[in-house]
């Protein structure tokens, strides 16, 4: 069990927590939300004592070993893959290595003899013998094939690092387990094998996720940072984002009988306590959703920005034509004879194991790459709208954010101009702050103003969802559910793909998998299993 006892942090005159209280006890998985700069990330290293508190106290129960997911990818260089997993456990793993000098020293004597008996004792308590064959599932779950195992860690790219810090953090059954944004870098299949992983976890687990439906498929509680407080919900991001907005309801309605409020209440927690999908987190959830008090709900403090994308017209039935388009680099061909229609109303998300190849095909789109071979043409009617995966060269200008969004607008007047930047959130005087100052967030949500303000009946949009808090991804998410017109995008959020997409089209080394259905029916279906069998031998596939 780890706690936290009257913790506060202060930044200069900025307290960031002030009096928090919370506990978090085995067998449960607790997501920690909040809006960007709540200080989730802080929280979380008090939590492991990377930061010390202003005053207050974090509480293990003595004996317990504590991992995290490590930050740095380039710590491990110069270990190999799957020692680096093993260090994940570092008693064990300085067992392991006097155990092994000793073994090897040439002038062995007998109080060496003594200590390696002593070793030896304390390696078979650690499960040592099953380290090795342990760690080797770890990665192989997460997708890193024996082969990578006995690579350096620096011969790994970006994301299978990331696999590989994972694996070391889940490594050894550790009693608490802190996971700051495991998702990121993962592919679906990876991200549901740490699902499974987690829900079968019977220790302590606190997690960081923008992602929605991972933190409905592993929490059983959430920790929501808000008033510089964090206030404990039962159940997974759905249920505090429905009883949330419920509490902001039943706060306006301040007319309400009391008892018609509660019995409100007492509906909306059977019909989560009767949806729980998963064994561990019914358990928990349903005891203590129906002992919650109406008082226990709070509103939340923070806003949702205003997104809507609305067509200046509407776009005929010939939108887009791609013919035969071929595309390499020096090391691969990322585009192989790639031919698609795009129909009216298409709402396609461009899944597949290379990002740079769907990067590549936006960019030919968009008139940035010329394709090796082929072409491709739009319809006279549509008019697009381009969301780049990287957006800094649209704010290298030393521009406030009213000048920077004027560039992209027909309209000039000022007041309709901070009317869009006031939907993203940007009111008063942070609408003139420096658009070569803004954080990765802030970038986005402008990117989707300068969208906003095209009318465009087309969008292509390469992982929107890249560095906005949970608000805002869902804004975003629900904007597009209700656009009016067509789209291409890249994610790799398993609830977007799922809500929007209409048709699904794969990138493979031999060209494409296209199919009109939902992301969780393509996932499923048997015939586009057997494709993946037959391309990649079997191994785990990054959609």
């Amino acid at each position: 069990m780890i706690s936290a006892s009257n913790i506060k942090l202060t930044f200069g005159k900025r307290t960031l927590f002030e009096d928090v209280n919370i506990k978090f006890t085995p067998g449960n998985c607790y997501g920690i939300i909040g809006a960007n700069g709540s200080g989730k990330s802080t929280f979380m290293k008090i939590l492991s004592g990377e930061i010390e508190p202003s005053s207050g106290d974090i509480i293990i129960t003595p004996g317990e070993r504590l991992a995290t997911l490590k930050q740095n990818q380039f710590e491990f260089d110069e270990y190999e893959v799957l020692k680096t997993v093993m260090m994940g456990h570092k008693k064990l793993y300085a067992v392991m290595e006097e155990k092994d000098a000793l073994y090897a020293k040439p002038d062995f004597s007998d109080a060496d003899g003594v200590r390696i008996g002593e070793l030896e004792g304390e390696f078979a308590e650690m499960n040592g013998w099953e380290a090795e064959s342990e760690a080797a599932e770890l990665l192989s779950g997460l997708g890193l094939d024996d082969e990578q195992h006995t690579k350096l860690m620096k011969e790994l790219p970006g994301n299978e690092k990331v696999k590989a810090l994972l694996a070391q953090a889940l490594f050894g059954n550790p009693d608490i387990l802190l996971l700051d944004e495991p998702t990121n870098y993962l592919d679906i299949i990876s991200i549901g094998w740490l699902e499974d992983f987690l829900d079968k976890f019977k220790n302590t687990v606190i997690v960081i996720s923008h992602d929605r439906h991972f933190l409905n498929q592993v929490c059983t509680h959430v920790a929501d940072i808000d008033y510089g407080k964090i206030q404990m919900y039962t159940g997974n991001y759905d249920f505090w984002l429905e009883s949330s907005q419920l509490a902001l309801k039943q706060a306006k309605d301040s007319n309400k009988k009391i008892e018609a409020k509660r019995q409100e209440l007492q509906d909306f927690i059977a019909r989560f306590s009767a949806n729980a999908s998963k064994s561990k987190q019914a358990t928990s959830r349903k005891k203590q959703l129906e002992n919650l008090n109406i008082e226990e709900i709070k509103p939340s403090s923070r806003r949702m920005p205003y997104i809507a994308f609305r067509p200046e017209r509407e776009a005929g039935n010939n939108l887009l034509e791609i013919k035969n388009i071929t595309k390499s680099n020096v090391e691969e061909v990322l585009l192989n004879d790639i031919s698609i229609k795009v129909d009216k109303d298409d709402k396609i998300a461009l899944v597949g194991p290379n990002d740079f190849a769907k990067s590549i095909l936006f960019k030919i789109l968009m008139d940035e790459e010329k394709p090796d071979v082929g072409s491709y043409e739009w319809g006279i009617t549509t008019s697009q709208a381009y969301f780049p995966k990287d957006n800094a060269s649209f704010f290298d200008v030393d521009l406030n954010l009213i000048d920077w969004l004027r560039q992209y607008s027909k309209e000039k007047d000022e007041t309709y101009i901070r009317g869009f930047l006031g939907r993203m959130l940007f009111s008063g005087e942070e609408s003139l702050k420096k658009a070569n100052v803004l954080s990765g967030g802030e970038r986005v949500r402008c990117m989707l103003a300068k969208m906003m303000l095209s009318g465009s009946n087309v969008l292509l949009l390469d992982e929107p969802t890249n560095h906005l808090d949970l608000e805002s991804i869902s804004a975003l998410n629900d904007s597009l559910v209700d656009f009016k017109g067509t789209m291409l995008f890249v994610s790799h959020d398993h609830q977007f793909i799922h809500t929007i997409a209409n048709r699904i089209i794969e990138i493979i080394p031999t060209g494409i998998i296209d199919k009109r259905m939902t992301f969780d029916e393509y996932l499923h279906d048997e015939e586009i299993k057997s494709i993946h069998a037959s391309i990649y031998h079997a191994k785990s596939i990054e959609l």
